[in-house]
């Protein structure tokens, strides 16, 4: 679709659409330019642009009249601080998020093992960086040394 992505990225034919949202739903088309402003706050260079746009998108969202962007723009004004160390020094909670996402998938394979401790060797051996080869697998050194 369309709006869910950035303008430069549009098709010819999708931004003949934006347009023509633009022209036909007017509080549609100030949503995605609101969306569009959110985003380009994380682009700024320093924490000091970045305050200044995250300001003016703030009073942009309070009175664009779409009750989820004012909400929004409220929950996102109570986490101002970590954003905006998030942009100074370009961390995020990615890789935690990811880790997370590993466990809980591991955690679901593991449905059904009686011992709790297998199941933790399970989430243990997927988040570590161990490779573990299988005995269908064949060994670097012996396919070397045999010319399999």
């Amino acid at each position: 679709m369309a709006l869910g992505k950035a303008p430069k990225n549009l098709t010819p034919n999708q931004q003949a659409k934006v347009e023509w949202i633009a022209k036909t739903d007017p509080r549609l088309y100030r949503a995605y330019k609101l969306k569009e402003a959110l985003r380009l706050v994380f682009y700024n260079d320093t924490v000091k642009e970045a305050k200044e746009a995250l300001d003016a998108w703030f009073k942009w969202a309070r009175h664009c009249r779409i009750p989820a962007f004012v909400e929004l723009q409220k929950k996102i004004n109570r986490h101002m601080q970590s954003i905006l160390n998030t942009i100074e020094y370009g961390l995020t909670n990615a890789r935690i998020e990811a880790i997370n996402n590993k466990i809980k998938l591991s955690i679901r394979m593991a449905y059904g093992f009686r011992n709790l401790d297998n199941m933790m060797a399970m989430i243990m051996l997927r988040c570590s960086d161990i490779k573990v080869k299988l005995p269908w697998e064949k060994d670097e050194w012996t396919s070397f040394f045999f010319f399999d």
